[in-house]
């Protein structure tokens, strides 16, 4: 997990500094000329390389947190597991946790609730005040005991 957490920093943006925004998801996407559609699904999202070109595509019918959970999970995929060639497809929530789905939630997740976040405020004022649910911050808190990040 350091090494991916060595890659993203070198890329320079606020990733587990600041809370992450969908502005800032779209402004990555736009960085990294990645095209994103929103569309009703079946899947909460994907991600897919083909010819060269990436491409993520969220559900429609997801809002609030769940939608940037998932726009940040598609985006971690495009930025630690994006193959060099070929043709990939990966689905949030389709399938057994593989490695790479287990580090695509990490991202997300600290992309969401930075580090500043769960060192200075209680779990139920992140919770409470930015409405994220039990589960997701459960998580989270999980990630910074095993990691640090």
């Amino acid at each position: 997990m350091q090494q991916l957490v060595e890659k993203i920093r070198r890329l320079r943006f606020s990733w587990n500094n600041k809370q992450l925004t969908e502005a800032d998801f779209y402004r990555l996407c736009r960085r990294f000329r990645i095209d994103v559609q929103e569309l009703p699904l079946q899947t909460n999202g994907f991600y897919y390389c083909l010819k060269g070109r990436h491409f993520i595509v969220i559900d429609s019918r997801l809002t609030g947190h769940k939608k940037l959970f998932v726009m940040f999970h598609e985006l971690a995929h495009f930025l630690m597991h994006a193959p060099d060639s070929g043709v990939t497809a990966n689905f949030h929530g389709i399938g057994k946790r593989t490695r790479k789905e287990i580090e695509a939630d990490a991202f997300a997740l600290c992309a969401m609730l930075p580090k500043s976040w769960i060192e200075k405020l209680l779990p139920h004022e992140i919770c409470e005040h930015e409405g994220i649910s039990q589960e997701m911050l459960a998580e989270r808190l999980s990630i910074y005991k095993n990691f640090g990040i």
